[in-house]
């Protein structure tokens, strides 16, 4: 089975949240130094993205956007799902348990998929990333795929992220590779009809 990677890209609501809820909101701003601040810029100014601190609240996992589709696709179809997901110049951010940034890359490594897997910027503490605002701007940028609409959300961790990785790269590497019993024509050997020898 070959993926469409168009298909990937246009396939805008198959993962979708609608929007951030009132308790996504509180969650989101439970990250921020002045949580009460950014629920009040929120209010007056909702299509304003902000800039908030990763490691205490949630740690975010940056990948490109077509694999992170790929890894998407592989939670929500054989996996647990995922928390909550945003979409930032041709990257996906996928919001993660506390930690993971720290120890996602070592499993990688330890597992030797490090290679296999297109690079990941992973934002734990120390960190902050842009947050997609609470309404989609008309003028475009980050935006949510999954928006977070509760005050605890699932957040998956490093394991499940493993996990989703493992499988993104074997369904991409399945899709490329095509398998045949016969090794590759030489254009230039000469061909002899065997079939009437004795």
């Amino acid at each position: 089975m070959t993926t469409d990677i168009f298909a990937l890209l246009r396939d805008e609501g198959r993962h979708h949240t609608a929007q951030v809820t009132a308790p996504g909101a509180d969650w989101l701003a439970s990250a921020a130094a002045y949580p009460r601040s950014t629920l009040s810029l929120w209010e007056t100014r909702p299509t304003a993205p902000v800039v908030l601190p990763c490691g205490t609240v949630f740690d975010v996992v940056n990948v490109p956007s077509i694999f992170g589709r790929r890894m998407l696709d592989r939670l929500w179809e054989d996996g647990p799902g995922s928390g909550p997901v945003a979409e930032h110049r041709g990257r996906m951010l996928l919001f993660t348990a506390p930690g993971t940034a720290h120890r996602l890359p070592s499993l990688l490594a330890w597992e030797e998929w490090g290679d296999a897997v297109p690079p990941l910027l992973c934002h734990g503490v120390g960190d902050a990333v842009t947050i997609p605002p609470l309404t989609p701007s008309p003028a475009g940028g980050p935006r949510w795929l999954v928006a977070p609409d509760t005050r605890q959300p699932w957040l998956p961790g490093p394991e499940v992220l493993l996990w989703a990785c493992v499988r993104a790269v074997r369904s991409a590497s399945a899709a490329d590779v095509r398998i045949s019993i016969f090794p590759p024509a030489d254009q230039d050997a000469k061909v002899y009809d065997v079939s009437k020898r004795r």
